[in-house]
């Protein structure tokens, strides 16, 4: 049974044999030929794939706060949500102000982890179904002042939404207009899914670093037993609200760039249902683990495309014409899959170590 201080104990770093070094490369060099591979079945995979790679960074960054730290968190989305407004209001028609999306894309991380903060602070001594009750509700009040901030002074254009946000640009190319190579042109999907990449590949190294120091190791011992991590000396109250400012820094990251790359924002893409999605993503590829939250998300962003490629024309075939809704039947079978694993692998398809632990400790 792992104590308290297996937990705050430095973890040792093996290196790197060969074999895992040439998976490395396979892998690496499989990432960047993907959004070609993808654009041969059409050019809207590859925009799925970007879609994919945003919820990795939103998944990624929800796992600090109820992975790492075991907060559950139902707001998250909210932090999401101030990014891309961050990005759209000051890079945008609808003030005609247009700031450089990549100066507000930090600015609007600090602003949500501020608001990550101030979110912590009066939830430190909740825990569980409470702790989510909490800030469920801080979600919808972020969605609803979005929805009626646009009197009497419009700023985010209430239910209508903020369209013509400005593309990213790099020393005067757009991300938007694409690019040419060997004759052929590649839309912006194709710039922005090596960007979205990059940002990936930077939140993991930052998300390793975490999980391997003082703080990370804290947060795992608060997860496992607060009152025993308070007993070890452990500021409990510091290291949960760091874990929400981290968490939701993350968030308004893949907001920001989830405004610039949509080009249109409205409150809706910002509702409960999405927070319980990046919520799936993590329990469904396993809680405190990187690599297993990374496949949830990727699973749960393509699985919609896949099943809308398959339901439509499977009931044309059965019936002649369309009985049910794909959407809802996507969601029964979310449902039933996810009912499943609750029952038969709860902690997710890839856990970590102690999450496994905890699940099979006989």
């Amino acid at each position: 049974m792992t104590t308290i201080n297996d937990t705050l104990a430095p973890k040792k770093m093996k290196p790197r044999s060969v074999k895992q070094k040439s998976a490395f490369f396979i892998l690496t060099l499989a990432l960047i030929l993907l959004p070609f591979a993808l654009g041969l079945m059409g050019p809207s995979w590859v925009r799925t794939a970007d879609y994919a790679l945003l919820y990795c960074m939103l998944a990624l960054g929800l796992n600090i706060v109820v992975g790492y730290a075991g907060l559950l968190d139902l707001g998250y989305i909210a932090f999401y949500a101030l990014g891309a407004y961050m990005v759209a209001v000051l890079a945008s028609p609808h003030l005609n102000i247009h700031v450089s999306p990549w100066l507000l894309i930090p600015i609007g991380a600090g602003f949500a982890g501020l608001a990550g903060a101030i979110l912590g602070a009066p939830t430190l001594k909740l825990r569980g179904d409470y702790l989510a009750i909490v800030t469920l509700g801080f979600g919808e009040i972020v969605r609803l002042f979005m929805q009626n901030l646009d009197r009497p002074v419009n700023i985010t254009n209430g239910t209508q939404g903020i369209s013509g946000i400005d593309n990213l640009a790099f020393f005067g190319h757009s991300f938007g207009s694409g690019f040419d190579l060997f004759g052929q042109h590649f839309n912006g999907a194709y710039l922005y899914y090596y960007l979205f990449l990059i940002l990936v590949l930077i939140i993991i190294g930052v998300c390793m670093r975490l999980e391997n120091s003082r703080i990370g190791r804290a947060w795992v011992a608060i997860r496992e037993d607060e009152l025993a991590a308070k007993a070890m000396g452990i500021n409990t109250r510091n290291i949960k609200l760091l874990a929400f400012a981290m968490g939701a820094s993350f968030g308004g990251v893949a907001g920001g760039m989830f405004a610039s790359f949509q080009g249109f924002i409205d409150p809706t893409s910002f509702g409960l249902m999405e927070s319980i999605m990046v919520l799936c993503m993590v329990v469904l590829g396993g809680m405190g683990n990187i690599a297993g939250v990374i496949l949830g998300a990727v699973l749960l962003t393509l699985t919609p495309e896949a099943l809308r490629a398959v339901i439509h024309p499977l009931q044309e075939a059965l019936f002649g014409r369309q009985v049910v809704d794909p959407d809802n039947v996507r969601m029964l079978i979310f449902g039933i899959a996810l009912v499943g694993m609750m029952l038969f692998r709860p902690e997710g398809l890839l856990p970590s170590r102690r999450r496994k632990e905890e699940f099979h400790h006989d």
